[in-house]
């Protein structure tokens, strides 16, 4: 979808994108190999072509960083296909405080499609680790995470970086239409949690570090059984909601020619 992007210059909306896929320009290559557009001059044509240019290097160079800066956070979503192999998903549980009032982070989750970690806190979270951590990926999914999860962290621990593109499904599923909190979508969706932690909420969450603190260490493991199933899911939800994001923009249609 990144390459079928122009959303991503400045000057240019979804509805000018849309017109540009009208006319037959559906890739970065379509662009700078035409020799004029409507409604775009020579001048801001040759500048168009430069930025699209260097956007096509560093995509080639995987350089996730550069696009983190170079779009608009809701149009993130658009790069999850070409760095799906390099996502990570994260979610994290507290105290139930806010940090301003001795809130802390008890356990992030991470997982890349593949493996699952729980970085536990008075164990081997801090923030060292999870840069380290994080340094590994491409793109962050998350849910309601640039709202909750990663300002969180950012005033929990101080010099994390947080520097990659981020899919934040709660956002993608407003602009879907669909209402409700991650384990009403899961429901939606067909996801079924494990027993051991189906009915468990965040206030579960914070009441089981409780009985951790005062010793109890299955407390601990069903905490991060919890927390491993808010994360996992995460994967595939990204999957379904970049399909129907795709979907919405109507480039399938575009690429197919059903469009005269």
């Amino acid at each position: 979808m990144i390459k079928n992007t122009f959303c991503i210059l400045d000057g240019i909306g979804e509805k000018s994108e849309k017109r540009l896929w009208r006319e037959g320009i559906l890739t970065w290559d379509d662009f700078t190999d035409a020799n004029n557009l409507p409604g775009i001059n020579s001048e801001r044509k040759s500048f168009y072509d430069q930025i699209l240019t260097r956007d096509d290097k560093e995509l080639l160079a995987r350089n996730a960083g550069y696009f983190s800066s170079r779009m608009k956070r809701r149009e993130h979503w658009r790069l999850f296909e070409a760095f799906r192999d390099g996502a990570v998903c994260l979610d994290i549980e507290t105290n139930g405080f806010q940090p301003h009032f001795g809130g802390v982070v008890t356990v992030i989750g991470l997982y890349d499609g593949h493996e699952y970690k729980a970085l536990v806190r008075g164990d081997n979270l801090n923030a060292e680790a999870l840069n380290k951590e994080l340094s590994r990926y491409k793109c962050l999914i998350t849910f309601y995470g640039a709202s909750f999860d990663v300002p969180f962290i950012l005033r929990s621990f101080s010099g994390v970086r947080f520097d990659i593109p981020h899919f934040d499904l709660c956002f993608a599923a407003k602009r879907l239409g669909l209402e409700g909190g991650l384990k009403k979508l899961e429901q939606s969706l067909g996801i079924i949690r494990d027993e051991s932690v189906q009915g468990l909420d965040g206030y579960d969450a914070v009441k089981l570090w409780d009985a951790y603190r005062r010793g109890s260490h299955d407390a601990l493991d069903r905490l991060i059984a919890y927390n491993r199933e808010d994360t996992v899911n995460l994967m595939h939800i990204a999957s379904i909601f970049y399909d129907r994001l795709r979907q919405s923009t109507g480039i399938e249609e575009y690429l197919s020619g059903d469009i005269a």
